[in-house]
Parts: structure tokens; C-alpha cells; sequence
């Protein structure tokens, strides 16, 4: 019990130091709009130290583990109020934040929840686009006016990570559909992503970097309608390689027959069960090379082509099968 209070009061002391330079105490008892707002604060606070989110996360865990261990102790109840209101921040920054970031396997188990959630005055959970002073958005169509509000939050390092979750969220979903789309989406995020921790270029860039990528993903979803093909169609053209030279002289109507084709031939195997993964992969892979061949597909260039489309007939395949 000893050892768990002496823990306890060591990661207190950490955590309270990473708040140094900002006042907390008066969010202890303040009512929810004022205690919800100096969240937000808080968590801006965090992100702008170094490696904090992380830092951040993992001492408060740690912290929770402690406290639950050392209740009923005086030392304990002594802290509940500010251990109550670190969590609350620690809930904010990991649901802000991309998932699987500085969570502890187990996130946080029951017993310390129901603990330490009776140290927590505000009942009401805190939700991340309420502290950011936010309308929830329609995410999936990251729509300019919200991007503009998210533009003109005061606080910068929350709406960066506000804008990585969401399009990070955004390219998973495109993943199932796209397989090509998302991959490429996901190296500009991680490219921005990176010069930000670098600070490499200011809050501020960053922000518009995000956006943008926003506009394109959203673009990029209205792309079959202009080239007169279907989200299938057009996730097997992309998979075609058609930027490749080699692959451009064919000529953009014998792609898109290609990608036609390649549709039409996954969509027969369907049935094929994906559960016996290399089964199902040879018999799309024969598939494939055949098609690839019968339009002259550079040959050089089909291993590559061939494992891409097998990848796209691989989420499609589970797409399908699942709307049957």
C-alpha cells in the first residue's frame, strides 16, 4: 500500500509538471461550460511540449493505476480532484488523437475508471468537438464551412490533431474502397504529420497542409463521376498504375476497359472464400495476368499491377460479400 501511495505521489508530482505555467486549479470546481473550455486549454497546453500527448498519456495512466491502488489512503483523497480532472484531459487528448496512439492495451481498466470517476465533478463526458467549441461535422464530406471553423480555432495544436484524426478516420474508410487512394493519402498525412513534430514548419502551415489534403480526398471521391466510372472501376484503374510512362501509352479508354474487366471478373468470384486466402489469391491472380495479357499490359510492369489489384479484389471482395 506504502509502495502504491509513494508511485502515486511520484507520477503526481510528474504530471503536475507538465501542467507548470498553466493554472488548473480553478477548472478543479468550476461549472461545466468554464470546466470544459479550460479542457480544451489544457490539452493545447499538452500537445505544445515536447513528444506531450504521449508523455502525457502514459504518466496519467500510470498515474490512475497508482491512485486506484492507493485509496482509501489520505494521500489519495487528498488528490482525487486533480487526478479527476487529469484523467478528463487524458480522455479529451486520446479521443482527439489517432487511435492506438500511447493507449495502454487495456486502455484503462474498470476498477480505476469507476474509481477515479468519482473524483470527476462534471458528470458529463467530455466531448472533443464541444471543447474545441466545435459543431460536431458531417465527417464524411469534411465540408468547407467546417473546415473554415476549424481554420480559426484559437487553439492550433488541438485543431491539427482534430484534423489528423478526422482524415486518418477518413482514409480508413477510403481503404475499403480504394486500396491505391488511401495508401497515397496516407503518405501525404504522414508527411505533414512528420514536418509538424519536426517543427519543421509552424502550426499554422500545417494546418492549411491538412486542409488542403482534405479538399483533395474529398475530390478524389468525386473523381469517378467526371471519368465516367464507378468507385470499383475507378479502384482497379488506380491500381493499374496508369501514371506509369509504360503503362500511359496504352491510352485512357483501353485502361478504363481494363479496369471494366477486372470488375466484371472479381465481381463472378465473389463467391470465391477469401477465408482460404491463398486459394482465393491464386485463382484472382490467373484472372488477372490473363486480362492484363489479352490488352497488352506492359509485361514488365504486371507483377506490380497484378498484387496491387489482387490487394483492391481483396477489400472489394469482402465489401461484396458482405452486401450479399
Amino acid at each position: 500500500h506504502e509502495e502504491a501511495v509513494a508511485v502515486m505521489l511520484e507520477k503526481f508530482d510528474i504530471v503536475v509538471s507538465m501542467f507548470h505555467g498553466f493554472n488548473y486549479t480553478s477548472l478543479l470546481r468550476a461549472e461545466p461550460a468554464k470546466r470544459i473550455g479550460g479542457i480544451a486549454a489544457a490539452m493545447e497546453h499538452i500537445l505544445q511540449l515536447e513528444d506531450g500527448k504521449n508523455r502525457y498519456l502514459a504518466e496519467v495512466t500510470a498515474l490512475s493505476k497508482a491512485f486506484a491502488l492507493a485509496v482509501p489512503h489520505e494521500e489519495a483523497i487528498k488528490i482525487r480532484d486533480e487526478v479527476g480532472f487529469f484523467q478528463e484531459v487524458r480522455a479529451g487528448l486520446a479521443k482527439a488523437t489517432v487511435e492506438g496512439e500511447g493507449k495502454s492495451p487495456e486502455e484503462m481498466d474498470t476498477a480505476i475508471r469507476q474509481l477515479v470517476s468519482r473524483a470527476v465533478t462534471s458528470e458529463e463526458v467530455i466531448d472533443i468537438f464541444a471543447a474545441a467549441g466545435l459543431k460536431k461535422p458531417d465527417i464524411s464530406i469534411l465540408s468547407d464551412d467546417f473546415l473554415q471553423e476549424v481554420r480559426q480555432l484559437p487553439h492550433r495544436n488541438l485543431a491539427v490533431e482534430l484534423l489528423r484524426k478526422l482524415l486518418n478516420d477518413e482514409i480508413k474508410t477510403s481503404y475499403r474502397k480504394n486500396v491505391v487512394q488511401a495508401r497515397s493519402f496516407a503518405e501525404m498525412l504522414e508527411k505533414a504529420i512528420r514536418k509538424y513534430q519536426n517543427r519543421a514548419i509552424e502550426t499554422a502551415q500545417v494546418i492549411e497542409e491538412l486542409i488542403k489534403l482534405a479538399k483533395e480526398m474529398r475530390e478524389a471521391q468525386q473523381r469517378g463521376e467526371n471519368l465516367g466510372m464507378n468507385d470499383d472501376e475507378i479502384a482497379f484503374y488506380d491500381a493499374l498504375e496508369v501514371n506509369d510512362s509504360a503503362v500511359k501509352v496504352l491510352g485512357d479508354k483501353m485502361l478504363k476497359t481494363i479496369a471494366h474487366e477486372l470488375v466484371e471478373a472479381v465481381r463472378r468470384s465473389v463467391s470465391i472464400d477469401w477465408t482460404v486466402r491463398e486459394n482465393a489469391r491464386a485463382q484472382i491472380r490467373v484472372i488477372v495476368k490473363r486480362i492484363l495479357r489479352k490488352y497488352g499490359y506492359p509485361p514488365d510492369k504486371q507483377e506490380k499491377a497484378t498484387q496491387t489489384v489482387l490487394e483492391q479484389a481483396e477489400v472489394v471482395c469482402r465489401e461484396w460479400a458482405e452486401k450479399v
